[in-house]
C-alpha cells in the first residue's frame, strides 16, 4: 500500500479522522517551508497537502493566489517543490505528502520525467487541478506504478456518471469540494455536505476529504463527523499571511492543534 493508503487505513482502525492542511511551497520564504512541515506534523496533521505555485492557479481564492506570488517571487516552481519535499523526507518518511497544483508545470517538466522525479522526492500523491479523467489515463498509470497515488476532486455539480469515471482514475482517497467556487468560499451547507458525501460513498470504497470551505475549528468537527478526512487550505494560508517570519511557525502549530482537537472531539 501507499502511504496515503496506510494512513487512512490506521485511522480507520482508531477510529480518527484525518486532519489534511494545505500551505504553498514557498511561501512566505522557501527556507521555512520544511519547518513549517514538520511543525503542522507535530500539530497533529496527518497527510500534508502542498501546493505548487502557479501563476494563474484557476481553482485557487485571492488568499492562496497571493501565496502563489509570493512564493513565485522567491522563483520557486516546481523543481524547488520536489527538491523541498526530498528534504523533509530527510526527518520523516511516514508523513504523506500530496503536491496540488496544475498541468503546465508537468508538461513543461515532461509527464515521465515528472513522475520520476516526485517518486525520488518521496511524493505521495498528486491532485492536479486541470487533467481532467480523460486525459490522463496513461499519467494516472505512471503514477501508479510507483506508488504514488492520483488524486481527484468531486464538486457538487458533478454527475453520478461522472464520479464512477472519477473514481475508478483516482487512488489514495478522493477530494470533495464542499461548495461551488474557488478555495476560501464561505457558506457552507453541512448537510448538503453530508448528502453528498453519503452518496459517493455508494460509488466508492475510497475515503472522502471534504474541502473548500473549512475555515475554523467549528467547521472542522462538523466535517469530520461525516467525511474521512477535513482539508483546510485558505484558513492556513491566511496564518501565514498575518504572521511574521519569526512566529510563522509557531502560528500555523497553534492552529493545526486548535483544529486537531476540535476533530477528536
Amino acid at each position: 500500500m501507499s502511504r496515503i493508503q496506510t494512513t487512512f487505513a490506521t485511522l480507520k482502525q482508531t477510529g480518527k479522522k484525518a486532519l489534511i492542511p494545505f500551505i504553498t511551497a514557498g511561501d512566505p520564504h522557501p527556507n521555512q517551508t520544511v519547518a513549517i512541515l514538520h511543525g503542522l506534523v507535530k500539530a497533529g496533521a496527518n497527510l500534508i497537502e502542498l501546493g505548487v505555485p502557479f501563476s494563474d492557479p484557476m481553482a485557487d481564492g485571492p488568499v492562496i493566489q497571493r501565496a502563489s506570488e509570493r512564493a513565485l517571487v522567491h522563483k520557486v516552481g516546481l523543481r524547488k517543490v520536489l527538491a523541498l519535499v526530498k528534504e523533509f523526507r530527510q526527518q520523516d518518511n511516514q508523513t504523506p505528502i500530496i503536491l496540488m497544483g496544475y498541468a503546465n508545470p508537468i508538461e513543461a517538466m515532461g509527464v515521465e520525467k515528472f513522475a520520476d522525479a516526485a517518486k525520488d522526492a518521496g511524493v505521495d500523491g498528486v491532485l492536479t487541478v486541470d487533467y481532467p479523467p480523460e486525459e490522463s489515463t496513461e499519467f494516472n498509470a505512471m503514477l501508479k506504478v510507483r506508488d504514488i497515488d492520483p488524486v481527484f476532486l468531486l464538486s457538487p455539480t458533478t454527475e453520478a456518471s461522472r464520479v464512477d469515471l472519477i473514481v475508478n482514475q483516482a487512488s489514495g482517497f478522493v477530494y470533495y469540494v464542499s461548495l461551488k467556487g474557488v478555495t476560501g468560499s464561505k457558506n457552507l451547507d453541512i448537510v448538503e455536505v453530508a448528502d453528498r458525501v453519503a452518496t459517493i460513498r455508494k460509488q466508492t470504497n475510497l475515503p472522502i476529504g471534504v474541502g473548500f470551505g473549512v475555515r475554523d475549528a467549528a467547521t472542522a468537527k462538523a466535517v469530520a463527523k461525516i467525511a474521512d478526512a477535513v482539508v483546510v487550505g485558505s484558513r492556513m494560508v491566511q496564518e501565514v499571511e498575518k504572521s511574521t517570519a519569526d512566529n510563522v511557525v509557531e502560528n500555523l502549530i497553534a492552529l493545526t492543534a486548535e483544529l486537531r482537537t476540535a476533530i477528536d472531539a
